[in-house]
């Protein structure tokens, strides 16, 4: 058993996915990165995938 007195709460762990939905910040980030670099990747390939002119 615990030594804690009974008025002192047991502090339980937050499980990290908890941590990031719990920061607008870092969702703000995330949600404007990974669209940014889908959509280079995106152009990149498009721009790979035209036919070099003969």
């Amino acid at each position: 058993m615990d030594d804690r007195p009974e008025s002192e709460p047991r502090q339980e762990r937050v499980p990290a996915m908890q941590q990031l939905l719990d920061n607008p910040f870092l969702l703000l980030f995330i949600g404007i990165t990974i669209p940014t670099i889908l959509y280079i990747v995106w152009g990149v390939m498009e721009i790979a995938s035209i036919p070099v002119a003969p």
